[in-house]
């Protein structure tokens, strides 16, 4: 491999390393901690905020209209002359050379338009702060705070599923597997490091989710039971409810009543669709069979769950497959109601319907009407499946992150000491190859942040623990090469012919001692939970980073030196000439 490659190789990984980490960066240190709090708050405290602050800008514009409306738009205010300057042009008006205060309040048509664009750019600015936080190095609950909550479990719910009162190991049993499901939910890919475990003596579960204080979120995967189910329409009922609810506008069932014309056996059920925040909100009220069973398929059958999307909108989806039982339940099910419709029913609201065209057989189920975030998370609760016993929540709380910020600081000094003591001890007893170590000591330590990022990790005290171990094992590397180099320095090899068999010779120990130690990572990372797997994810990371750095970009460095530099000493410390 030629060093014109070698150098292009790692020229792009901290290319892409750069790409990667600057989101980290830009979240801790750039963005204000009152951003960061609205960031993280629900999409509709999201959508109260976004709409307030909207209602303030036209209050304001309004106020300066009046007493400055010559003068020049506030820069706060900018993001308005875009759509301005459309409206002028599609209006066949001439564009106004100077942005004043009236001229931008003339290319709109009216306050409507300029609270919807004022909140547009309100929400998409936090929508973006989320994104962000979707893209760095989490800290975990001992570090940034996030949700504790507490839930029992329901033993009259378990009742009336096993139709008879459950003894204490079915109980113990259940909540076993509860946890098993909550963990799967919360943390799918081992990188949350949520903490569930069973409060002693009693029928409790705490969870704590790190740095999730999305309140209606955690609920959400706590409380989801998979509660989906196909459901045929009651297309007389609901062609006569559509007329109600156009006659008499804010009908609704629980404050009316359920109307005479609704037949038993036949019920009325929220038709919902997601505004532009996420957010669910009612479109009307249809009618259902209740009789899942009779008339629909309940969404047990269901044994695997995704997200996809369509080929020709690429709008995304959620695909379910059916076990034999209920694909053949299915395809009856759409062969003998071929024109009329069935509705998808998520947790007591219908999310989408559609009209059956022909029989779907092989179990092979699409579904539309959701955002990527909705099918995604759709797709998880029912992978996971329902829960085998109902939980109830008896407190969710926010952890504040001040108890951590010591923790932070000491893991911070740490590493910051235990490198600075490495740095300077590799440049005292190897001088200039001491240099080349503290150079791929330091891009190994960036490299590790950056793949750390990539996949959106979380950072706990047991993780600091696991960088601050690599540091240590990237030098021990470093000193085996060095003293192989010096060796055969040391017999009266040229530099050039010194580095390639020191690396040789030292290329299998390294790889031994880094790979034996990156399979008991693999292990602790598979069987390990909670803490002990963030450790073990850090190391696995760390020992790839520093073989790398010590057998790729030592090596580099040091043919640069011999062969474009020719040099013809090697600086490998004091007693060595």
């Amino acid at each position: 491999m030629s060093k014109r490659f070698r150098l292009l190789v790692v020229l792009a990984l901290v290319g892409v390393s750069v790409y990667f980490i600057l989101p980290t960066v830009q979240w801790y240190f750039f963005i204000p901690e009152a951003d960061k709090a609205l960031a993280a708050g629900s999409r509709e405290q999201i959508r109260e905020h976004a709409r307030g602050q909207a209602r303030g800008t036209i209050d304001r514009l309004t106020e300066l209209a009046v007493t400055q409306g010559d003068e020049r738009l506030p820069d706060e205010y900018g993001f308005l002359i875009t759509t301005a300057r459309d409206n002028y042009r599609l209006e066949g008006r001439s564009v106004p050379s100077e942005w004043t205060i009236t001229n931008v309040l003339a290319g709109f048509r009216g306050e409507q338009e300029v609270f919807e664009v004022a909140e547009q750019h309100y929400s998409q600015r936090l929508f973006d702060l989320k994104a962000v936080q979707n893209s760095i190095i989490t800290l975990g609950l001992d570090l940034a705070g996030g949700m504790s909550v507490i839930v029992e479990a329901d033993r009259e719910g378990l009742r009336e599923t096993l139709g008879r009162q459950p003894t204490d190991t079915e109980v113990d049993q259940a909540i076993e597997l509860a946890m098993t499901v909550l963990t799967s939910r919360i943390d799918q890919f081992g990188v949350t490091e949520p903490i569930i475990r069973r409060l002693e003596g009693t029928d409790q579960i705490l969870i704590e989710v790190p740095g999730d204080t999305d309140r209606a979120r955690v609920e959400a995967y706590l409380q989801g039971r998979g509660s989906l189910a196909f459901h045929l329409v009651d297309g007389a009922a609901t062609e006569a409810l559509i007329r109600l609810q156009q006659e008499q506008p804010g009908f609704s069932p629980q404050i009316d009543g359920v109307p005479d014309f609704v037949p038993a056996g036949t019920i009325v059920v929220p038709y919902v669709v997601p505004d532009r925040y996420g957010i669910l909100e009612l479109v009307r009220y249809i009618a259902i069979y209740e009789n899942v069973d009779q008339f629909g398929l309940p969404g047990e059958y269901i044994t695997e769950a995704q997200v996809g999307s369509e080929p020709l909108t690429n709008q995304p989806t959620a695909n379910f497959v059916l076990n034999r039982e209920g694909a053949e339940i299915f395809a009856t099910l759409t062969r003998q109601n071929v024109g009329e419709s069935l509705a998808i029913v998520l947790d007591g609201r219908v999310r989408t319907s559609a009209a059956i065209r022909q029989e779907i057989p092989g179990g092979q189920v699409q579904i539309t009407g959701f955002n990527q975030e909705e099918a995604r998370n759709i797709a998880t609760v029912l992978r996971t499946a329902a829960l085998p016993v109902g939980l109830n929540i008896v407190s969710v709380d926010s952890v504040s992150a001040s108890l951590g910020a010591d923790a932070v600081q000491a893991g911070l000094r740490s590493i910051a000491l235990g490198f600075a003591l490495v740095i300077v001890f590799m440049l005292i007893y190897y001088t200039g190859a001491g240099a080349i170590a503290d150079l791929a000591l330091i891009m190994n330590l960036f490299f590790i942040v950056s793949i750390l990022s990539v996949f959106n990790l979380t950072l706990t005290l047991t993780s600091i623990a696991g960088i601050i171990l690599t540091v240590g094992m990237a030098v021990d590397a470093n000193v085996i090469i060095f003293e192989r180099i010096k060796e055969e320095y040391r017999l009266g090899k040229s530099p050039h012919a010194a580095v390639k068999a020191g690396f040789e010779k030292a290329f299998w120990t390294i790889m031994d001692a880094n790979v034996t130690t990156f399979i008991a990572a693999l292990f602790l990372s598979q069987l390990g939970a909670g803490p002990v797997q963030g450790f073990a994810v850090t190391l696995a990371v760390g020992i790839v980073s520093s073989m790398f750095t010590a057998l790729f970009l030592s090596r580099l460095i040091f043919d640069f030196g011999t062969e474009v530099l020719k040099r013809t000493k090697l600086s490998l410390g004091w007693g060595v000439r």
